[in-house]
């Protein structure tokens, strides 16, 4: 075990400069590395190696699911109503799914998101906007993505209604709805046309994928499965509390795993891919409330592999591949240095420039039980943070934050995103809350908001990093983070606890933890 690696190589060596950061212009590039525009290569060195959490595993590259099949077939998804990091979860999760399936992803079209709507240049977003999604189409034999627009084009004249092989016409004949804002037409169509993910909920069902297509034993085989489990607990899935601290292991036996993944509350129910939706050209994944069908979920809580090398082989696609663009990551390493280089000057004996950080969040947040008088917040959290080291505070709070936040700064060195103006002047404020989680995500110490997956994926990017570095209590998933409200809650991640709902409350270590493990295996299955 053991601490980060020492950063006085990057706040002695690097200097800041003056002038603001210029984002990187999109232009392909090797996910594996980072490549910051106008940079020297030896700057680039440092701050790469200031940010990378994820690896670079050539095989995994060449990776196919089984049910890759010759005659191409579609996956086609609505984004999810909420916030950003909502959005994203259910992206990463349609984005697994598509390529466990062997199908080609159709993102959605250009389109307002929820809360990003903070700036005149730009109004509507793809997920290219946000990541290498060419890149990882090029880079990967197994994945393949196209728009909307591509897929209309190309293929609407072929679809027909699942049920009845009628065709069903396209709306208005269009085929570009970039930029629209009223969906509802274009969703319609594709539910008539593809065959719809009415049961597959993750509050009701975990998503399980067999081992191997086509085979006609495998939903008998899985729900036998599922019912031992229940035999075993009276009718009820297990108590995910009984886990804690004792994880399964990530090589386990089908049963095992599958023990440990249900997480309580209920979700008593298998959703398999069988060889009815395998056979279906297009399958359509909505978001409907009345439906329970929104995919408000970590994909590693909602999908189950029999194989447990499939089920590696996606906690490290998403690790490795699904990543914000590197010019946010650029932006946050290079105030990261700054906030490092502060430390350092108010405590020559901080060489590392060690900073600890806080995620408040309130604005339109719907759970009270977080919103505290920042008096309480220091209470609750002062034993975990260092009296007088320098603090990052991300928060949505943008009016008056300074003095709102004065009990804080009475004790610590408070810095917010905006004191660094001069290294992403340029980035469309869109992008501020990602850098937030980008610079939360090297703190020493976390400190976050429960209920809230900005926080979450913080813990997340923690998660892997720490298994990177080897960090003390990485081997059961452990980090430093904490939460400042409510406290029966504050330990969390203290301990190896498994999924269980409501899942997007907060992250869990099966995300991180031992998933490097079997990539020799899942090479010689390949082969």
């Amino acid at each position: 075990r053991r601490s980060p690696r020492p950063f006085s190589s990057l706040t002695t060596e690097l200097k800041l400069p003056n002038k603001p950061y210029q984002p990187q212009q999109q232009q392909q590039h090797r996910l594996a590395g980072l490549t910051c525009t106008n940079t020297p290569k030896e700057e680039n060195d440092i701050l790469e190696r200031e940010m990378v959490y994820w690896s670079d595993i050539p095989s995994d590259y060449k990776y196919q699911s089984p049910f890759q099949q010759e005659q191409e077939k579609f996956l086609t998804f609505e984004p999810d109503h909420g916030g950003w990091n909502n959005i994203r979860m259910a992206m990463e999760t349609v984005l697994v799914m598509a390529h466990a399936m062997g199908r080609t992803l159709v993102l959605p079209p250009e389109q307002h998101m929820y809360l990003l709507r903070n700036e005149e240049k730009k109004h509507t977003f793809t997920f290219k906007d946000f990541f290498h999604l060419d890149t990882l189409h090029d880079e990967h034999d197994g994945i393949k993505i196209i728009t909307m627009e591509e897929f209309l084009t190309k293929h609407a004249a072929q679809l027909r209604d699942p049920v009845s092989s009628q065709t069903v016409t396209l709306p208005g004949g269009r085929t570009n709805w970039d930029g629209e804002s009223n969906f509802t037409p274009l969703w319609t169509y594709l539910k008539a046309v593809g065959h719809t993910n009415t049961n597959w909920s993750p509050d009701r069902c975990v998503a399980v994928f067999p081992s191997k297509p086509s085979d006609p034993t495998s939903v008998d085989r899985l729900q036998h499965l599922l019912d031992d489990i229940l035999k075993e607990n009276n009718g009820k899935v297990p108590d995910p509390h009984s886990f804690t601290g004792r994880p399964v292991p990530v090589n386990g036996t089908t049963i095992d795993r599958l023990r440990e993944h249900l997480g309580g509350d209920n979700r008593d129910k298998l959703c398999i891919y069988d060889m009815e939706m395998e056979r279906q050209p297009l399958l359509h994944f909505s978001v409907d409330h009345n439906d329970n069908t929104r995919l408000l979920t970590h994909f590693y809580a909602f999908l189950f592999f029999e194989d447990w090398r499939h089920d590696l082989f996606y906690k490290r696609l998403v690790r490795d591949k699904i990543r914000y663009l590197d010019n946010l990551m650029c932006a946050a390493a290079k105030i990261i240095q700054a906030i490092r280089n502060r430390a350092t000057q108010r405590n020559a004996t901080n060489v590392r420039g060690d900073y600890d950080a806080i995620h408040i969040r309130r604005g339109d947040f719907q759970y009270r039980v977080t919103r505290l008088d920042p008096k309480e917040i220091y209470d609750n959290s002062k034993e975990e943070l260092t009296e007088g080291a320098t603090l990052f505070v991300a928060t949505d709070e943008t009016k008056g934050k300074r003095e709102l936040f004065q009990p804080l700064a009475d004790h610590y060195d408070l810095v917010y995103l905006d004191d660094f103006q001069e290294y992403y002047k340029d980035l469309g404020t869109n992008y501020y809350g990602m850098l937030d989680q980008l610079v939360c995500y090297k703190s020493r110490v976390f400190i976050g908001t429960w209920f809230s997956t900005f926080s979450g994926y913080i813990n997340r990017l923690r998660g892997y990093y720490s298994v990177k570095e080897k960090m003390d209590g990485y081997e059961q998933g452990i980090i430093k983070s904490w939460y400042f409200a409510p406290l029966e809650k504050k330990y969390e991640m203290q301990e190896y606890r498994v999924v269980r709902k409501p899942i997007y409350m907060r992250e869990f270590p099966t995300a991180w933890r031992n998933i490097d493990q079997g990539i020799e295996e899942l090479v010689a299955l390949q082969n």
